[in-house]
């Protein structure tokens, strides 16, 4: 009996570690949207997106310095370039664009389908077989958004362009979020994004100095508080825990978490930003959360980790 507890003790930890670091980087990230909208008010947009990931991948590279961390491989450095795309350039990018325009209130609508996206690209990359429920369910809560967005869209009838953007930045996001909750299992949480943060130099560096010289940031207090805790907080501190506990907990368990965001986001914007949350918004959250519950459910195990990824 002691032998049979002591075989199901550590599996119970790593789960609870796992959800418990999910959490964290949740309440990280549910200020992301209310943080991005104050400074897109006062610095350009591209600079927002670009230079905070610019700022974030220095810290990145004292991490890895102090650490000493050994570089990746081949394989891994494909992998991480998909992690850039989506979480340090895809993300900020449009979510940054969109919001210019938008509420953080709006785009927390629209971030409630998250969750079914990461389990989608979960599925994709496990090689997974869901029911037809599983699908029928991701795509009434996609039905529910895109309803919402047209109704109350700034196009009559049609999205309007912040609506794109912000569900372009959710599916880059998802992308993000499952390849670089995979790739945590290898070379664990905080790597993969500082790792990630590394490879998209390239880009966001040119990026952030023609941002910089065609607007120079201008911004008070309240504006430079914002970015810096997009740098410091939603692109690093942030995924520390996030990728840590995907890894942990496995990708579509921790994910479920990833439902209390869009609620914790209207209440940033609520209390912080004094928006309003309408009746409609908070409906149509209800609709695309419990849509994502039925998702969770309906999904199928992943299969283990081949032998020596771990």
């Amino acid at each position: 009996m002691r032998a049979k507890g002591n075989a199901t003790h550590p599996g119970t930890v790593t789960a609870v570690g796992g959800f418990a670091l999910g959490a964290l980087g949740v309440l990280a990230f549910s200020m992301s949207l209310p943080a991005t909208r104050v400074a897109v008010q006062q610095l350009d947009p591209w600079f927002t997106a670009f230079g905070r990931a610019v700022g974030a991948a220095l810290l990145a590279w004292a991490y890895l310095r102090l650490t000493g961390a050994p570089r990746p491989t081949r394989a891994q450095w494909r992998r991480l370039a998909v992690v850039a795309a989506g979480v340090v350039v895809g993300f900020p990018v449009f979510t940054s664009l969109a919001l210019t325009t938008q509420t953080s209130a709006h785009g927390a609508v629209v971030v409630a389908v998250l969750p079914a996206m990461t389990a989608v690209f979960a599925v994709l990359r496990a090689g997974e077989r869901p029911p037809p429920l599983f699908w029928a369910a991701g795509a009434a809560g996609l039905l529910a958004v895109l309803g919402f967005l047209v109704a109350g869209g700034a196009v009559r009838g049609s999205l309007g362009v912040a609506d794109l953007f912000l569900l372009a930045a959710v599916v880059l996001c998802g992308l993000g979020y499952a390849e670089g909750g995979a790739l945590a299992r290898e070379l664990g949480g905080a790597r993969t994004i500082c790792w990630a943060l590394l490879v998209s130099l390239p880009v966001t560096v040119p990026v952030t100095l023609l941002a910089a010289a065609a607007h120079p940031p201008r911004a008070d207090a309240a504006g430079w508080l914002a970015f810096g805790y997009l740098t410091a907080v939603s692109m690093f501190l942030g995924f520390f825990a996030w990728y840590a506990g995907l890894a942990r907990g496995g990708i579509a368990r921790v994910g479920q978490i990833q439902l209390a965001q869009p609620v914790l986001t209207m209440a940033w914007s609520a209390l912080l930003l004094g928006e309003a949350v309408t009746p409609a918004s908070a409906g149509a959250a209800l609709v695309v959360l419990a849509c994502v519950v039925a998702i969770q459910r309906t999904r199928q195990p992943a299969p283990a980790p081949a032998p020596g990824k771990a």
